[in-house]
């Protein structure tokens, strides 16, 4: 899918949305996600025999929707939100894949970012997880070495890829959430108000060009919050960009949240 050049980003219109004082109900929702093996990702897998077994063999073709992919271990990829994904992990123990960050490893990674982390941020790694969960890869991990069960490498280290964006000459203020497939990322803004979440594209500028990471700049969520919050109820955090690409095409751009983020 071709994506908007840097002149076509769209930061979507104030909107009347969650504040501060509904924080405590977002990371119990959080919580709940993270915590539930099938849903703390987009997608989950299931056991092909297992879905054959229970919904019969002809099942799979008609969810075929809610299908992402189908594994050569003999597993069936669903989107986490479906009943045949409820109904496999039903009795599945609940917990995260991470343990939660201390206090002490949140302040060890603000000194190497230079800045603290938004108030939020901050709570969903001490309260919820080090990572392990969330949208698209699931959110990096603060501390490095973290592996899942059964992974042969460690999990994504926020602090790690920092390092390597801040020499690949993005913004100090822009902080690595989760990676959006192939060359995309999901930063947040440290500095900008509301934080708001970038959708950044590796290969959408040219350093030869006299460009910078800004013109890699693809979408704009207006808050990390609105962000979480999109997530925690059940969305996909791609549908807003997608929708006004769908839908309008190239419309007006509002101020760069990034722009000034250095």
């Amino acid at each position: 899918m071709a994506l908007p050049s840097h002149d076509a980003l769209v930061t979507p219109d104030p909107a009347p949305g969650p504040t501060e004082a509904d924080d405590d109900a977002l990371i119990e929702r959080l919580r709940a996600r993270a915590w539930h093996p099938g849903r703390r990702f987009d997608s989950a897998t299931v056991p092909a025999a297992w879905m054959a077994e229970r919904y019969g063999p002809e099942h799979p073709a008609k969810i075929r929707a809610g299908i992402v992919g189908h594994g050569s271990d003999g597993t069936i990829t669903l989107k986490s939100h479906t009943e045949e994904v409820a109904a496999y992990y039903a009795d599945a123990p609940r917990g995260p894949l991470f343990p939660a960050a201390t206090p002490a490893e949140v302040e060890s990674a603000e000194r190497v970012i230079g800045r603290p982390l938004p108030e939020l941020l901050r709570r969903l790694y001490t309260e919820v997880a080090d990572g392990g969960f969330g949208p698209d890869g699931g959110l990096a991990s603060l501390v490095d070495g973290r592996r899942a069960p059964g992974d042969l490498m460690d999990w994504p280290a926020a602090v790690s890829v920092h390092r390597r964006n801040r020499a690949a000459g993005l913004p100090a203020s822009w902080f690595y959430l989760t990676s959006g497939g192939c060359t995309m990322e999901w930063h947040v803004s440290l500095i900008a108000v509301d934080n708001p979440v970038l959708l950044y594209d590796a290969d959408g500028w040219e350093p030869g060009r006299g460009e910078d990471a800004h013109d890699g700049l693809r979408h704009a969520t207006g808050s990390l919050r609105r962000w979480l919050w999109t997530w925690a109820d059940g969305g996909h955090v791609w549908d807003e960009h997608l929708g006004l690409l769908g839908h309008t095409g190239a419309r007006r751009r509002g101020p760069d949240p990034g722009r000034r983020a250095r």
